[in-house]
């Protein structure tokens, strides 16, 4: 089976992250970049399958040309090989022109499955794998917390906030994945070591062939979160039910 998984590098989700004060954009020179968390399960179960029933790896990166730090970090878990889609002309893109990028990378890998994070930490819209799919007329298989292979047939449990429930679809097809699908392995050694021979294409938007075009969202203004204030004390003397009632209202709680 030839397996492709998106792999977004993002800024540590566990420290400070900045806008770039010139376009808004996520500050990525200054961060602490890592695999986005999700896609880190997205590798590990695209092995798993591998380990079961053979084929191939590839991981597919659209991003700077910082992101290698990342690709390299995936390769280090098992992937074959890598792609990665560098251009400064995807700078700040935005969902839409990711997709029709990925879309066209995707296309000249003939992948049978491609597997992703159910949502990236920096930007948490949960929309790519759909709308990859959309792009390249297959199905989408999101949210998953159970992914079984059956020769060319794919069933996943897709989790929801009241359970789970099951869709199949048949192959070729996008699978997104919950962290609650299986425990990423940490790289060895010898992994490490090993991916620093494997193969990484390096592609332009040339090279695919696409124009992105603008882009169709940008942030306009921001400003950081507020310092928390202290709370609000209620002193009872008789009158504490309505002194409450007046602050959930002044609060628009009631």
């Amino acid at each position: 089976m030839n397996i492709v998984v998106l792999v977004k590098q993002v800024p540590d989700s566990g420290a400070s992250r900045e806008l770039s004060a010139d376009d808004y954009t996520v500050e990525r020179a200054s961060a602490n970049n890592v695999i986005n968390e999700m896609d880190e399960y997205a590798i590990e179960e695209a092995l798993k399958i591998k380990e079961a029933h053979g084929g191939e790896v590839t991981v597919l990166t659209m991003g700077p040309a910082t992101a290698a730090e990342s690709i390299r970090k995936a390769l280090s878990m098992g992937p074959d090989k890598a792609v990665h889609v560098q251009d400064d002309a995807l700078h700040g893109a935005c969902a839409l022109v990711t997709s029709k990028v990925l879309a066209a990378a995707l296309g000249r890998l003939n992948a049978d499955l491609i597997l992703c994070g159910a949502e990236s930490t920096d930007g948490r819209v949960q929309v790519m794998p759909h709308m990859i799919a959309e792009r390249l007329g297959i199905a989408a298989l999101t949210g998953a917390r159970k992914l079984t292979v059956e020769g060319s047939q794919l069933t996943a449990e897709r989790q929801t906030d009241e359970g789970y429930e099951v869709v199949s679809a048949a192959t070729p097809a996008v699978v997104s994945v919950w962290d609650t699908i299986n425990e990423p392995r940490y790289p060895s050694f010898k992994g490490i070591m090993a991916a620093k021979k494997k193969p990484v294409e390096s592609l332009s938007i040339a090279d695919l062939g696409v124009e992105p075009g603008e882009p169709t969202s940008a942030v306009l203004s921001f400003a950081k979160r507020p310092e928390r204030s202290g709370g609000a004390k209620v002193s009872d003397e008789g009158d504490g039910g309505a002194q409450l009632v007046s602050f959930l209202a002044t609060e628009k709680f009631v």
